[in-house]
């Protein structure tokens, strides 16, 4: 089954913290640190600490040094796809082993597979939607069904 990782969905949650508390009418554009994001939601600190890091380093969070220290947006949360975020902690999306062949490598199955086709239509459906769907999404701005909703992504039936 298509799921994403421990450490890509522990992402997705600190980045929605992190995206209200910077949106927040009490005190916009507070910096959020590791240890607010690992009680609220019951992350491991440690692991935690190494998503945010990845986060980061592909530019999605800001790191702030110090005592008061913790992560912002590097970006507003309008500007930040899913895909990106998924990305930046689990690599490409890709549903087959050979959805990313490169140049010398080889599927030894080619010859005779008729799937490969069909399925890179499903991954690229996936891309779609991931790249289309916000972090703003996320914070409630828009409904779900709204955002997977086929007429939604321009897919007529």
């Amino acid at each position: 089954m298509l799921k994403i990782s421990k450490k890509a969905d522990y992402a997705l949650m600190a980045l929605q913290h992190i995206a209200t508390v910077q949106s927040g009418d009490v005190t916009p554009g507070r910096v959020v640190n590791t240890k607010e994001i690992a009680e609220e939601y019951n992350i491991p600190l440690e692991l935690l600490a190494k998503v945010l890091q990845t986060l980061a380093k592909n530019a999605l969070i800001e790191s702030h040094n110090g005592p008061k220290g913790g992560y912002l947006l590097a970006r507003r949360a309008h500007q930040i796809t899913i895909a990106q975020i998924l990305e930046s902690i689990e690599g490409p999306l890709g549903i087959t082993d050979c959805s990313h062949e490169k140049d010398g490598e080889f599927c030894m199955q080619r010859e005779n597979c008729h799937i490969r086709t069909p399925l890179l239509k499903v991954q690229d459906s996936i891309a779609q939607l991931l790249n289309n769907m916000t972090l703003q999404d996320m914070m409630g701005g828009t409904p779900l069904i709204t955002i997977l909703s086929p007429t939604a992504q321009g897919v007529e039936r």
